[in-house]
């Protein structure tokens, strides 16, 4: 009876820890809009630098939310949206002269 309590508990336990996080959809989903709306802007030619960043953190986020960190994942997905923003204004902003 004993074991099976202590058993009992600890399975509980251990599953209330995998439902303490949430998947972050919402963030990885804006992550990839904004790369996305980045990358169609010409961001990579326009302003390689945040471009880069944009796309390091999200290729980073992906990685995370695939082998389940989701608070990295949710972190990355984060910093992507904002360099991926900021690369697609700077690309916006200083459009490639026409040929």
């Amino acid at each position: 009876m004993v074991k099976t309590l202590i058993a009992f508990i600890l399975v509980f336990i251990l599953g209330a820890c995998g439902l303490a996080t949430t998947r972050p959809k919402m963030e990885m989903a804006l992550a990839q809009t904004a790369f996305l709306a980045a990358k169609k802007a010409e961001a990579q030619s326009q302003a390689p630098n945040l471009y880069r960043k944009a796309e390091f953190y999200y290729l980073k986020a992906k990685s995370a939310y695939k082998r389940k960190y989701f608070n990295k994942a949710k972190q990355y997905a984060v910093l992507s949206q904002k360099f991926s923003e900021q690369a697609e204004y700077a690309a916006k902003k200083n459009p490639a002269p026409a040929k």
